[in-house]
């Protein structure tokens, strides 16, 4: 039977809750959603979509770093979005980070995310 492990990411921003910023068994990690929020300065960069989509995956990937794995591992994600109108822009920047075989995704439009935020996002990988 696999064990987890919680997962400490020094290069993402720290946990605003209750919660791991992953957890990892054997042979796959489940991140906790990441926002677009500078892990230095605790503040999003700005307020586009663009930006927050891009230090959202950056924080994606240093967590998945910290677990032994990446975003080349990454089988699925889920983006929750502020407005699905952004839906586009979002896809843009996202498309920067994943290559062909995609994950497989969802994206949602939510009623509202931490601090405002303008997405998260999370994902699901296989380990190194």
């Amino acid at each position: 039977m696999s064990e987890k492990h919680v997962v400490e990411a020094k290069g993402a921003p720290q946990a605003i809750g209750p919660y791991s910023a992953a957890v990892k068994t054997d042979t796959m990690v489940f991140t906790a959603g990441q926002l677009g929020v500078d892990p230095g300065s605790g503040e999003f960069s700005s307020g586009d979509i663009q930006s927050q989509t891009r230090q959202a995956l950056e924080n994606l990937r240093a967590v998945l770093l910290a677990a032994g794995s990446s975003l080349t591992n990454v089988i699925k994600t889920t983006v929750f979005l502020r407005d699905m109108d952004e839906f586009k822009a979002m896809n843009e920047v996202y498309a920067e980070f994943f290559k062909e075989e995609y994950p497989a995704r969802s994206a949602v439009q939510v009623a509202r995310l931490p601090k405002d935020a303008a997405v998260e996002i999370e994902a699901v990988a296989l380990l190194d």
